[in-house]
């Protein structure tokens, strides 16, 4: 049994030949093959999008073609509108960012202050705490002379 004589052809809308071929015997499924039907393989792709479209000629002064015209205008009026408050929503939250990071910046620098008054009076104070303790070696000893003779 040769492989041509177990292949059925068939050609597609798109003008593309299928070929199928029976399954063998080991269980795999078969996936058919595309073949372009002419021997140099042109032809170009046809998007999906385009395939069930035909270019006719479409009158400008019809209904269905100011119908499409209106329902276009207003779409993309309705795009730019949207585009424009998203331009608009974007500067005004940025104007509230600029304004929260110059308050927060004020608050920078004042807590920086407070910071640094705080820690001169800590300082002083730690100053002043060293200057009235005597340091534990330099004590003075006082004898009892009651108590020494004994």
């Amino acid at each position: 049994m040769s492989k041509t004589s177990q292949q059925n052809t068939a050609t597609d809308a798109n003008g593309v030949s299928v070929i199928h071929t029976p399954a063998h015997t080991s269980g795999l499924q078969q996936v058919p093959q595309l073949v372009p039907v002419s021997p140099g393989g042109g032809g170009k792709a046809v998007p999906p999008s385009k395939q069930g479209k035909k270019n006719t000629f479409v009158d400008r002064n019809s209904d269905e073609y100011r119908k499409r015209r209106e329902r276009n205008n207003m779409a993309v009026k309705k795009s730019r509108l949207k585009s424009k408050q998203k331009a608009q929503d974007t500067l005004q939250r940025v104007n509230q960012l600029k304004e929260e990071n110059e308050r927060l910046e004020a608050k920078i620098k004042l807590l920086t202050k407070e910071l640094s008054v705080l820690k001169d009076l800590f300082l002083e104070h730690a100053h002043n705490l060293a200057d009235n303790v005597q340091p534990v070696g330099t004590e003075t000893t006082t004898t009892n002379p009651e108590n020494s003779g004994q």
